[in-house]
């Protein structure tokens, strides 16, 4: 039995041929070969119409536009993530606040914060409880001028003893005209 060389290749047994690369763009210069292509293969009794023609042209432009807009936006992307490493690396070493509700205690540490403070107030205190919401400790910081506010937690308990290491939460409540009013807390 003989098997000539375009019964192999119809069975897909014939060595792969390198397939001609795709361009998955289409530029600028091959659309208007295409264009002028197309102009010169029309029918002369049925031209194409010149609303059909222009149409085709800002489509393209719009996707050129496109195009670039998203090439631009990357290089944005690009520069603003290198501005944030560039911003955090001016942190390292430093101490930072930021805006929480919860804080973690380590062993024998401490867990400080600031509480912003819209108005003065004859009292504020700091609510510190554990993850199950049971009340570890108060702090009363008394009357307190508008502004931010420094709070220090020891890491003692009402009881005077350590508490245990891990995630607590953090709340300020605050006496604002005569109303009790939860406040912002910031820890450190």
């Amino acid at each position: 039995m003989s098997f000539d060389y375009n019964t192999v290749q119809n069975l897909g047994l014939a060595g792969a041929q390198q397939a001609p690369s795709a361009r998955s763009e289409l530029g600028q210069e091959a659309f208007l070969e295409l264009m002028v292509t197309q102009l010169k293969n029309q029918d002369p009794l049925n031209p194409m119409e010149n609303g059909e023609f222009l149409s085709q042209i800002a489509q393209f432009s719009t996707v050129t536009g496109i195009e670039e807009l998203n090439s631009s936006f990357s290089g944005l992307s690009s520069s603003i993530s290198a501005d944030q490493g560039l911003q955090a690396a001016n942190l390292v070493g430093r101490t930072v606040v930021v805006p929480a509700d919860a804080a973690v205690l380590a062993a024998g540490g401490i867990v400080q914060g600031e509480i912003s403070l819209p108005t003065s107030t004859p009292s504020l205190s700091v609510t510190i409880t554990d993850s199950n919401g049971a009340l570890v400790r108060r702090l009363d910081l008394s009357t307190q001028e508008a502004g931010q506010v420094p709070f220090s937690w020891d890491g003692l308990l009402e009881d005077g003893t350590y508490a245990d290491p891990g995630l607590y939460q953090i709340t300020a409540e605050a006496n604002v005209g005569g109303e009790i009013k939860a406040l912002a807390t910031q820890v450190r």
